[in-house]
């Protein structure tokens, strides 16, 4: 089995930054993709960005330009950090992790952003 476990999430005002952390553990056989979605009050859970084993990223356009994914394979961590916030950024934050097929979730991060 393998856990994911994220940290970070706080309230930050407008215009603000913050940044989330993803930690892997268990049953890590070489991770081809790790990334975070989001999931707002009374909305479907939506991709914000992933990133390859070799660094290749790709965004929401909600989120490009403004956010960060980055990720230690050494550490099995993934990182994103998020500058220029907005209100419609408050979500919570899930990391997600792909391998071997499979899709394995954290139980998220709450990110409230407001004044």
């Amino acid at each position: 089995q393998v856990q994911l476990v994220e940290s970070g999430g706080g309230l930050v005002q407008p215009g603000g930054s913050l940044r989330v952390s993803c930690a892997a553990s268990g049953s890590i056989f070489g991770i081809d993709v790790m990334g975070w979605f989001r999931q707002a009050p009374g909305k479907q859970r939506e991709l914000v960005a992933t990133i390859t084993y070799r660094g290749s990223a790709n965004y929401a356009d909600s989120v490009r330009g403004r956010f960060t994914i980055s990720r230690d394979n050494a550490k099995n961590m993934v990182y994103l950090q998020m500058n220029s916030l907005k209100p419609e950024d408050t979500a919570v934050y899930y990391c997600t992790l792909h391998q071997r097929g499979m899709d394995y979730w954290g139980k998220g991060t709450l990110v409230t952003v407001s004044s």
